[in-house]
């Protein structure tokens, strides 16, 4: 990718309608567009960023046995009466039609995935059956805030379960467990699996998967050494005491909810009257799980616990691109310059490395190193005169707090062993 062919290119000045880390960055660095509070348009590097999220999203749910369906937003007044939720949830988007009726814009799916799934249930047989979305959803928060991290409108993977019995359940809701720490794992953020409220849906304790960070919302009582955690609104330990789990220091913390998964009950299901026959004979409602995951929030939380004074430092996994390539240079030296990196560019694409170039001529070094640390991408590449007359090209990891002259030859080794120089 041409850097001078990008439409939405960096701004040298933060934007002065940020109101938090994310929204100050992905907006300047050209990833988003506020359209309105709470609304943002994604544009291409932030939306290369959001689709490699949702890639590594569907592949562990893929693996986990779970099957996509795209269902629908508009979603119909009738179902949410008969869940009792139409005048409870504040933060429905209510549209009234011509025709008469009225519709919601769905917060969340258990209005709609509840009686699909129920069409299709007859016995025990069919259960256990997970299915999910990566969908748009769409709150009417009072008050947007922290970029995207709370939106209005939204990009959210929902998944729902449904279970013969409650014991099942638990087996499955242990291994979503693992599933969310293996995403986040490949995702490149270490979370805290948290210890929540269960909400009016369940008496039972749901989980919150908190990426620690100073910016974030929700106040933790989280172990030093381990991923437990309590949210402050449920905790039964206290800062000092020792981690259940293994024995670790309880610290305070801040932390960003990027996933929670809960238990239903069979809330749902006997509001929609389903009900499966077992194989003694007995009828009964399926046993229901909802597991969560902010996918464009998952970006702001990267973005919040993944930045330095200069910029943000995507993780490899879900980098808009992986490479930066920036030519430097004027008068006569710059033809030799673009040449070689023209011949880089070249190699790195045909290696199925696809790049970012800088190679404009009309802008200074200082403005394209800028814009580099600004965008985050993991390996940044200067080809110079000075380079070139050492031997080579510089190569840097955003995250590394060193570069190094290294042959041309030697680039796409390094950058696939990713043995470029220590972390920050």
């Amino acid at each position: 990718m041409m850097y001078r062919h990008l439409f939405s290119k960096p701004s040298k000045q933060a934007p002065g309608e940020g109101d938090s880390i994310n929204a100050k960055l992905l907006l300047q660095a050209g990833f988003i567009h506020q359209e309105l509070s709470g609304v943002y348009s994604w544009l291409p590097l932030g939306l290369r960023v959001l689709r490699k999220v949702e890639n590594i999203i569907r592949e562990e749910l893929n693996n986990l046995g779970a099957q996509e369906v795209l269902l629908t937003a508009l979603q119909p007044q009738e179902n949410w009466e008969k869940t009792g939720r139409w005048n409870t949830v504040d933060v429905l988007f209510k549209l009234p039609s011509q025709t008469g009726k009225e519709y919601a814009l769905g917060p969340t799916a258990e209005e709609i995935v509840t009686p699909l799934v129920g069409s299709f249930l007859q016995s025990y047989k069919d259960l256990p059956l997970a299915v999910y979305q990566i969908q748009t959803k769409f709150r009417d928060e009072l008050r947007a805030k922290s970029g995207v991290l709370r939106g209005r409108e939204f990009l959210m993977k929902d998944m729902y379960s449904f279970h013969e019995t409650s014991a099942d359940f638990d087996e499955y809701y242990a291994q979503v467990i693992d599933v969310y720490l293996k995403i986040f794992n490949r995702i490149g953020v270490e979370v805290k699996v948290t210890e929540a409220s269960g909400g009016a849906f369940s008496n039972k304790i749901s989980h919150e998967f908190q990426i620690i960070t100073p910016a974030g919302e929700d106040q933790l009582i989280a172990c030093a050494k381990c991923r437990f955690a309590q949210n402050t609104e449920v905790a039964t330990l206290a800062v000092g005491e020792a981690c259940p789990k293994c024995g670790g220091e309880l610290i305070a913390t801040k932390g960003v909810e990027a996933g929670n998964i809960f238990d239903l009950n069979t809330r749902f299901t006997d509001a929609f009257k389903i009900a499966v026959t077992t194989a003694s004979g007995e009828r009964v409602a399926p046993h229901m799980g909802c597991y969560g995951l902010g996918v464009s929030r998952l970006v702001g939380a990267i973005v919040e616990a993944r930045h330095d004074e200069r910029g943000m430092i995507w993780p490899d996994s879900v980098a808009p691109l992986t490479v930066h390539l920036v030519s430097l240079g004027s008068g006569e030296a710059w033809e030799p310059v673009l040449e070689k990196s023209k011949d880089i560019y070249r190699t790195l694409m045909a290696s199925g490395i696809e790049p970012l170039w800088d190679d404009r001529s009309d802008v200074s070094a200082g403005e394209k190193l800028a814009a580099a640390d600004l965008i985050g991408i993991p390996y940044r590449v200067v080809i110079s005169p000075k380079s070139l007359a050492a031997g080579g090209v510089e190569l840097k990891r955003r995250d590394s707090i060193e570069s190094r002259i290294v042959s041309c030859d030697e680039i796409l080794g390094l950058i696939t062993t990713k043995s470029v120089g220590p972390s920050l």
